[in-house]
């Protein structure tokens, strides 16, 4: 069954064009360039309109730093927080690099990793994205099914992440942050500041 969500998820990837874009080892994102599916309003004043062009970051399955068996402990936090901090700056560079999404308003994700009573929006908060309610199209019936396709995968690839979740308590959220404040963050020249005051 392991196989079969794998192969799945290998196909559903292909078909909406999440692809990989660095292949160093602590990469733990692919990406994905669609346009938005519907207005976001940011809180420093960016506006997503329906059908901008937006960067959208997915978990790299593969790569998720495995949970042990008693769960996620500090450790493992620390890891992932270092990982995913990597991952965000090979990111931006390169979104830098890619003359033709210059247009890109945002870069947004969606995910369950952050429980729907974390109002800060857990890790992905503090590291700069503003957290805003998701609506699948499909309304309470497609949220279902893709929170039940979010619980098989972390079944499949790393089933101890699933202590303490409960399918039907599951829910996914959006997260986002204008291109301009990404850049700012997590660009090349956010990093040569850091290095800078650091001397």
């Amino acid at each position: 069954m392991r196989t079969l969500i794998r192969a799945f998820d290998r196909f559903l990837c292909q078909r909406y064009g999440v692809f990989e874009f660095d292949d160093g080892l602590d990469c733990i994102l692919r990406l994905q360039t669609p346009r938005a599916a519907h207005p976001v309003c940011l809180d420093d004043g960016t506006l997503v309109q329906r059908g901008d062009p937006v960067l959208m970051l997915h978990f790299w399955n593969e790569r998720m730093p495995p949970i042990g068996p008693d769960g996620a402990d500090l450790v493992w936090a620390i890891r992932f927080q270092r990982m995913l901090l990597a991952s965000l700056r090979s990111t931006a560079r390169w979104l830098a690099a890619q003359p033709d999404l210059a247009g890109v308003r945002a870069v947004g994700a969606v995910t369950v990793l952050v429980g729907p009573d974390d109002e800060r929006g857990g890790l992905l908060g503090r590291m700069g994205m503003q957290a805003i309610p998701y609506r699948n199209p499909l309304g309470s019936f497609g949220e279902f099914w893709e929170s039940f396709y979010s619980w098989a995968l972390m079944w499949a690839y790393n089933p101890a992440s699933l202590h303490h979740r409960h399918l039907l308590t599951m829910r996914q959220r959006e997260f986002w942050i204008s291109a301009e404040a990404f850049e700012a963050r997590y660009g090349p020249a956010s990093v040569r500041t850091l290095v800078r005051h650091s001397q």
